[in-house]
């Protein structure tokens, strides 16, 4: 059940701010009060990425009075597809720094706090602390975990969006008015198994979709206004254009907030298994030595990627396999190459050849770097 509005302070506004948000503030529903709440509210926004560039802008541009923005990465070219708060000026910069500019031009009433830096284990309860809320659009489940978990113990509401693909998901854990992220996802899948954006691709506009229901999400709980997704999962399939409301529940023996709770610390028992594989530099191939040895046709390339992602074209003479079948498929004999999209789920089907005794390397970067070097890649029969 939604508890009302989560911030009682009043902002008082200026003759500007009042033109400004006029069409909103005529709202029965919002009015000057819930304007007036927004004014006085600390949201962090966690990424400056595809959902938090979206969700970052509208609550500027709704009048949030304050923003923190937490990103350690810097603008890539293939960022701006999606990541909306960035444009081309800003590739190589901070992405904290290319957000703050772009929300002053927004709103110039709002206060933007940059913190450039990753939340971990050590600093998040810190940095959440001084919020009212935080929308979570984190890229990596380490980071999620570490969230939801700092956010529950410093009873904060967690606004959280997640997309992939043409895939979209958003909720509000809450506790004790409603879930937190571990009450649902007790535990984060085996490392690698879950594909990211760089691996599995994303429809940019998806960001704005979700991005925006996230933005819509903090708005209510700031204001009270509405019924928020607080006990409930929001789940969009953009190819088909739908979208499900999914009842959730807390779970009584959540280690997080149920009442045996052991968990004492953000992402305790779970950041191991976040953690990605740990390969030997000396079995990582760079693109150049794979085109020789591709071109001396001395190595069975195996593409561990999925039948759909084949299909975009791979590297020359490779056999697909996905990874999901690698441990029971025939495996060519030779000196064996694996690789993927980006290079996360070759390092696991190392792994799997580990335990069949088969000796192998993987493609550092994988058919991304591959790409991106200039080697050519054919279309499967």
């Amino acid at each position: 059940m939604d508890p009302g509005p989560l911030v009682d302070a009043l902002r008082p506004l200026g003759a500007a701010e009042t033109a400004r948000y006029a069409r909103q503030v005529m709202l029965p529903e919002f009015g000057v009060v819930g304007q007036e709440r927004l004014a006085a509210a600390r949201v962090l926004v966690v990424g400056a990425g595809g959902l938090g560039s979206v969700t970052a802008t509208y609550l500027a541009a709704a009048g949030v009075g304050t923003i923190g923005i937490v990103d350690d990465d810097v603008v890539d070219l293939s960022n701006l597809h999606r990541q909306v708060i960035h444009s081309q000026r800003d590739l190589g910069r901070a992405k904290v720094d290319s957000a703050v500019d772009r929300l002053a031009q927004v709103n110039p009433h709002v206060v933007v706090v940059r913190h450039r830096e990753r939340l971990t284990a050590a600093n998040a309860r810190g940095v959440i602390a001084a919020y009212d809320l935080v929308v979570d659009g984190a890229d990596n489940f380490a980071t999620r975990y570490v969230v939801g978990d700092a956010c529950a113990l410093e009873g904060r509401p967690h606004v959280w969006g997640s997309i992939l693909r043409f895939d979209g998901q958003a909720s509000v854990w809450w506790p004790p008015h409603g879930p937190c992220y571990r009450c649902v996802f007790p535990a984060p899948p085996p490392s690698g198994s879950v594909l990211s954006c760089a691996d599995a691709g994303v429809l940019g506009s998806l960001c704005a979709t979700i991005g925006a229901a996230c933005a819509t999400e903090a708005i209510k709980v700031i204001t009270g206004m509405g019924r928020t997704l607080v006990g409930r999962l929001l789940v969009h399939d953009a190819l088909v254009q739908t979208y499900a409301d999914l009842p959730l529940r807390r779970n009584p023996a959540c280690a997080l907030c149920g009442p045996r709770a052991t968990v004492r610390e953000p992402g305790q028992g779970v950041l191991e298994a976040c953690a990605a594989p740990v390969v030997d530099p000396a079995r990582r191939v760079s693109v150049g030595e794979l085109a020789e040895l591709v071109a001396s046709g001395s190595v069975t390339l195996v593409d561990v990627r999925e039948p759909a992602e084949w299909r975009e074209g791979t590297i020359a003479g490779a056999r697909g396999i996905p990874l999901g079948e690698l441990a029971g498929a025939e495996v060519p004999s030779g000196p064996v190459v694996v690789f993927c999209a980006g290079g996360m789920r070759s390092q696991r089907a190392l792994a799997v050849l580990d335990r069949r005794g088969i000796a192998a390397r993987d493609l550092d970067g994988g058919i991304v770097a591959w790409r991106a070097a200039g080697q050519s890649v054919e279309m499967p029969a």
